[in-house]
Formats: C-alpha cells, structure tokens, sequence
C-alpha cells in the first residue's frame, strides 16, 4: 500500500472523528494514531529505544 493511501485513509478517519465527535475525538485520533505510528516504526526496527533517550554527559555535572 502506498504512502499516499495510508494517508488519504488516516485523513478520513480525522474527518470522520472531527465530524461526528467533535474536536477532543479529533484530538484523540490524531494522538493515538501518531502513538500506532511510531509503535510500527518501532516493530519494523526503523526505530530504536536508544532514539527517544538522551545520555548525559557526566563531565557537564559537576
């Protein structure tokens, strides 16, 4: 499935959640479908656990 349909059908699901639900379901979708995003990315390995944390420079605490 290409890019442009994944993105014709997750702007229809928004629509259809800012239409029947207002803008808090709107909101809703919106952040549980960057949240699924980001979990596919994660279970393709584009993504890592290390990419979301920083590591702080201990020379930089004193």
């Amino acid at each position: 499935m290409s890019m442009a349909v994944i993105g014709l059908i997750a702007g229809m699901a928004l629509g259809f959640a800012g239409y029947f639900g207002g803008f808090g379901a709107f909101v809703l979708v919106a952040a549980l479908g960057a949240i699924g995003f980001v979990a596919g990315r994660f279970l393709d390995g584009d993504l890592q656990a290390g990419d979301f944390f920083r590591v702080r420079d201990e020379s930089r605490r004193r």
